[in-house]
């Protein structure tokens, strides 16, 4: 039998993950939004992350980078006031980065469209 990898699949904590980050993505990101500068590119990862489509591995990686978003305590907690999202805002960026060529212009077409309906821009 083939030995399986962890990040090949998602694993069964993965479906609580996706969970989790579908129920607080949105309050989270109201309360960060001064401090993430590229919140279109955020909600993009987050729609790649929730998308079936997206292959596993992928997924995976923005799951666990916006399960950091959403936790309140990490290495730097998100209450102090133009710290607490500095260490999300890395963990977000090396995530994003990893898997780019994965969020797709349909990804970013939504995620503009969303941020108009739940901000109003």
């Amino acid at each position: 039998m083939d030995k399986i990898l962890y990040g090949d699949i998602l694993g069964p904590d993965d479906d609580e993950k996706q969970s989790k980050v579908k129920r607080d993505f949105w309050s989270t990101l109201k309360r960060a939004a001064r401090s993430i500068p590229f919140a279109d590119e955020l909600v993009a990862a987050y729609l790649c992350a929730v998308d079936p489509a997206t292959p596993t591995r992928v997924r995976a990686i923005l799951l666990g980078a916006l399960t950091y978003f959403i936790m309140p305590i990490d290495a730097i907690p998100d209450f102090f006031i133009a710290f607490g999202f500095t260490d999300d805002v890395a963990v977000l960026t090396a995530a994003i980065t990893a898997v780019r060529g994965y969020i797709t212009p349909a990804h970013r077409q939504q995620a503009e469209q969303a941020l108009r309906d739940n901000f109003g821009n």
